[in-house]
């Protein structure tokens, strides 16, 4: 949880939380910024909305899902065991976060299939399989995140020597 804190007057400070830390709130920024940048490239390319639409929320929505994979997989990392009271308060307070970005992800996805369906296009293609690109684009990411959080965790495998082998 992140906070702000203003100087109302020689004693008085006002609090303002939000969720998150300021360091993710910058690569969402990041992320939507990257996602106008491919709009408008792809939108400059074809002057037509529907593939920049398309795009720029395919790309956000991939670097988003890239980040939050990350964060997810080093929140399961130092995910607290139950033992003791205080351990279940840390685990509730993780569970509480992976929700949020369960629900920001989630909001994203149906945000841009929202957008894209309102469109001026029809069609097979237009209609239903443009909406979901983004948010399949972004689970991939997500699940891409989550496996280069733990490459560098990961040991190399034993090789295995046959048996017959082995023994000359």
């Amino acid at each position: 949880m992140g906070r702000i804190e203003k100087q109302v007057s020689e004693g008085t400070t006002k609090y303002y939380w939000y969720p998150g830390d300021k360091r993710e709130w910058k690569r969402a920024a990041v992320s939507v910024g990257i996602g106008l940048g491919a709009f408008l490239i792809v939108y400059v390319m074809t002057r037509d909305l529907l593939p920049a639409v398309v795009g720029g929320t395919s790309v956000t929505a991939g670097v988003s899902g890239l980040n939050f994979g990350r964060r997810d997989a080093r929140a399961i990392t130092t995910f607290p065991s139950l033992t003791g009271r205080a351990a279940r308060l840390a685990a509730v307070a993780q569970t509480g976060r992976a929700a949020w970005r369960g629900l920001v992800h989630g909001f994203g996805g149906a945000a841009a299939a929202v957008l894209i369906l309102n469109l001026p296009h029809t069609g097979v293609i237009a209609d239903w399989i443009l909406p979901v690109v983004p948010a399949v684009v972004g689970a991939l990411a997500h699940q891409a995140g989550m496996l280069l959080e733990q490459l560098p965790q990961a040991k190399p495998a034993a090789t295995a020597v046959p048996a017959g082998e082995g023994a000359k």
